[in-house]
């Protein structure tokens, strides 16, 4: 699992909840009316800009931001030179075996075009083009948390002049403002924290793990190439950390990638 994602949330409702009780009371800040017209909107604009089905896995998308990343560049690293080394003692066709017990559908595609003698630019392109695509449909799950964050104090302030509309027509009873007035603003709160506090970061979130998975992707390409090209190990280790900041390599040195 993912702690920075539970640990932000869990310190995020302790700092709301004790902020509010400092000066207040919780009760203050729950309000049906708010509750409703801010996700019970954001709700129904969301499902007009998108197909419903779209809308489901984008809230689906949410539980990602938990999961620890299954691909981590440095050991990708150790994990290619080690083909890269069966290949040179044994021969490409002794990394279909190996490729068996891959889990990561990406790789052991590359391995299997690779140990089928498919055309090292023909698997580039195939390769390419399935990142690619990888690329978009990740970025419909960056779109949808996006579209939150913009719609959700949109909908706040939506429900900010609902009720200011009504105050303004209770104003002859002065006695009912104070209140009217808090029950206004409540829904523009409700639509900042839904929009800072989880949409923006969920997408920011989504965005970091689609970098780190496409970076292990363009790794693997050229690392699976240059295996093919029977390339030396040592090459291959040199010219994938060129892909890593330098803390990265130094992991990658103390892992013993060779």
């Amino acid at each position: 699992m993912d702690k920075g994602a539970p640990i932000g949330l869990v310190l995020g409702v302790i700092f709301i909840v004790i902020s509010i009780l400092l000066e207040g009371e919780i009760g203050s800040f729950i309000n049906a009316a708010s509750i409703m017209i801010v996700f019970g909107g954001l709700f129904a604009a969301l499902i007009i800009s998108f197909p419903l089905e779209k809308v489901i896995e984008g809230f689906k998308a949410m539980g990602l931001i938990f999961k620890e990343s299954t691909i981590q560049p440095s050991n990708l690293i150790i994990e290619i030179n080690d083909l890269a080394q069966a290949a040179r003692r044994e021969g490409l066709l002794v990394l279909e075996e190996k490729a068996q017990s891959m889990e990561d559908p990406f790789l052991k595609k590359g391995i299997m075009l690779m140990v089928d003698g498919t055309d090292p630019e023909l698997i580039r392109d195939i390769l390419e083009t399935e990142l690619s695509f990888m690329q978009d449909r990740h970025q419909e799950k960056h779109s949808f948390w996006e579209t939150v964050a913009d719609y959700g104090p949109a909908w706040g302030m939506i429900g900010t002049l609902i009720g200011l509309v009504n105050m303004l027509g209770a104003l002859t009873d002065p006695s009912t403002l104070g209140p009217k007035m808090a029950v206004a603003l409540i829904t523009t709160f409700y639509g900042s924290v839904l929009a800072n506090f989880l949409a923006t970061p969920t997408s920011n979130k989504l965005k970091a793990k689609t970098a780190t998975e496409v970076l292990a992707r363009q790794m693997m390409i050229e690392g699976l190439l240059s295996i093919q090209a029977g390339e030396n190990p040592r090459v291959i280790e040199e010219k994938l950390k060129a892909f890593l900041d330098p803390a990265s390599r130094e992991t990658v040195a103390e892992g013993g990638g060779e």
